[in-house]
């Protein structure tokens, strides 16, 4: 049982990983093409993107939440219900949809607050404006990513992605560079690249639910029935607060950059080597919190416990394996991996310190991101919400800029991001204490 729940979870995990490396792989196209048209266009991007990110996420928290619902559905043997349950959740991919064309149609009320220069703001609204086009697409890829990993097959998606990132790549660069009739439009191009590879995706996507086997069991292609008013509130309880989850642990990161600018410009360059080496590790728990919820989500449609907790230990004892692993090779590396980012010594140098920090970050951030993802299994998400909103923005921010320019109780203000990574690193290892206790309790209580 061990050996083949293990093999299960680290299959389904690695398919999803390689998925979520391409998906990163499109923002570090669009950086590097960017930044090689020119330096306002690659400033624009750096706005845009930021805002788009802090909208799509949060939305895509929303809809990612559904999985433990169709894995158990599948788990019970009640796949006829799937497809009913997917229609319904259509009704919500579309309010999301209107509420984040809402936000990117509307920025500049936050541009304005921000202090993003006014030669920056009409690029910055004409690529969120593309984009807005591009967020419904990207919503509905988000369901259909959802429900492949709820039936246990990934590999649909991960395909779809290697392949869109194959088109973006020649999109972006012949979208913001023109050429054969089209004229040159620097980060609006990218914007453009992304909205027609969106659709791509999406036609392909219900391409394949037409024609699959897979999907045929599921009748999800019947006529789309009246809003069901019981279930949609049954997604929204379990969807706003995941959502919103998903929005604290990117903010977080998001402030934290902007604390640090005051630092100046190589405090700055140097936590952003680290962030970017954060969110390429986050891949992989990620990748083992989606598979490790599905499971314990199937064990529990069939109604046994002791499998799903299981499960959970397996999805756990990975998690921390793999976090050991990574982490003692950051560690070892640090100054290699920061030489290799960073042209200045001054940057590499910072960068190097970091890395350190960031390996203890990266333990605690690999366990508390699979129980977050299995709390959900079991239809705990405010609880989570709330020790996020407390523990990342309270410790972690509050307490690192404390750390960082006044001081906190003996230690005297350190000037420096490292006190940001540390007050981090303590509000992930809390945070990951409190869910593996909330988790310990609920499957105790279930």
């Amino acid at each position: 049982m061990a050996s083949s729940e293990l093999s299960r979870i680290a299959r389904h995990a690695g398919t999803i990983l390689v998925g979520q490396l391409a998906v990163m792989a499109f923002g570090v196209t669009d950086t590097l093409v960017a930044g090689r048209h020119s330096d306002a266009a690659l400033a624009a991007l750096s706005v845009g993107s930021a805002l788009y990110v802090s909208v799509y996420v949060g939305l895509m928290g929303v809809l990612q939440a559904l999985l433990p619902v169709w894995a158990e559905l599948r788990g019970g043997g009640r796949g006829h219900e799937i497809g009913r349950s997917v229609r319904q959740s259509l009704y919500l991919a579309a309010a999301c949809a209107v509420l984040g064309c809402g936000a990117l149609l509307a920025p500049a009320p936050l541009l304005r607050w921000a202090d993003v220069p006014p030669a920056m703001r009409a690029e910055v609204q004409d690529y969120l404006a593309v984009l807005a086009m591009a967020l419904p697409p990207a919503l509905l890829l988000r369901l259909y990513s959802t429900l492949n990993q709820a039936l246990a097959r990934p590999l649909f998606v991960t395909w779809l992605q290697v392949v869109g990132l194959a088109l973006k790549v020649p999109l972006s660069i012949w979208f913001a560079f023109g050429g054969a009739g089209l004229p040159a439009a620097g980060a609006v191009g990218c914007a453009w690249a992304t909205l027609v590879v969106n659709y791509a995706m999406l036609a392909v996507a219900w391409w394949m639910l037409r024609t699959q086997p897979l999907y045929a069991e599921l009748a999800i292609r019947a006529r789309i029935e009246a809003p069901d008013w019981r279930r949609l509130a049954e997604f929204l309880r379990l969807g706003v607060p995941a959502g919103l989850a998903v929005l604290v642990e990117v903010t977080s990161f998001t402030l934290m950059a902007l604390m640090i600018a005051r630092l100046g410009t190589v405090a700055s360059a140097g936590h952003q080597i680290a962030a970017n080496m954060t969110a390429v590790l986050y891949m992989v728990p990620l990748s083992l919190g989606l598979a490790t919820s599905a499971r314990v989500s199937w064990w529990r449609g069939q109604n046994d416990a002791g499998r799903a907790r299981a499960s959970l230990r397996t999805g756990l004892a990975l998690a921390a394996g793999t976090a050991l692993l990574l982490a003692a090779a950051v560690a070892l590396l640090r100054n290699p991996i920061a030489t290799l980012y960073a042209g200045s010594p001054a940057v590499a140098a910072v960068a190097a310190s970091l890395l350190g920090w960031v390996a203890l970050y990266h333990l605690a951030d690999a366990v508390q991101a699979v129980c977050v993802f299995v709390l959900r299994s079991y239809r705990v998400t405010l609880a989570p919400l709330l020790v996020y909103g407390l523990l990342l923005w309270g410790v972690g921010l509050y307490g690192g800029q404390s750390l960082a320019y006044r001081g906190v109780g003996p230690w005297p203000a350190l000037q420096s991001p490292a006190a940001f990574w540390m007050a981090g690193a303590a509000a992930l290892a809390t945070t990951a204490a409190v869910f593996l206790v909330l988790l310990w309790r609920v499957t105790r209580a279930r």
